[in-house]
């Protein structure tokens, strides 16, 4: 398992269709992962730790297991089946339970768990950096440095 790093979402043109852009922690590969508009609202809140009126899903996820005296630890983005990937949320306790990868990346960035990815999704969906391609993330940064959660509504 290679541990990941969230650099951030954004909205892919000209589809509009959101993305959650992960890249290796101690490597070149990154892996995009297409998602929903929620899901990708709900990234963006939790990285840029912004508070709703009300607990969203993915708050109320955390407080209940909070409540149950567990602790997620890390997440596992385990396979890749025809552009769907599969997620597993692993617990102290010893629990697993398997999740939407976007929903998984929410919650982990909350409960601040490690973001873990198969060497075999790796190998078949992630990309390699190129210098063009790291110039690119930059600019990504820079566009998420003005984001705001809204967007993604």
């Amino acid at each position: 398992m290679r541990e990941l790093d969230v650099l951030g979402v954004r909205v892919e043109m000209p589809t509009k269709q959101p993305l959650v852009l992960l890249r290796e922690s101690e490597g070149a590969r990154y892996l995009p992962i297409w998602i929903g508009a929620v899901e990708a609202s709900a990234i963006a809140f939790a990285q840029q730790d912004e508070a709703t009126p009300r607990p969203l899903t993915h708050v109320l996820m955390q407080r209940v297991v909070e409540a149950l005296g567990d602790e997620l630890t890390e997440i596992h983005i385990v396979d890749v089946d025809d552009g769907v990937f599969f997620a597993t949320l692993v617990f102290a306790s010893g629990a697993t339970v398997d999740a939407r990868p976007s929903d998984a990346i929410a919650l982990a960035l909350r409960c601040g768990a490690r973001i873990l990815c198969t060497e075999d999704v790796l190998d078949e969906a992630g990309i390699a950096s190129t210098r063009e391609e790291d110039e690119q993330v930059e600019r990504f940064r820079t566009f998420l440095d003005h984001v705001e959660p809204e967007d993604f509504a």
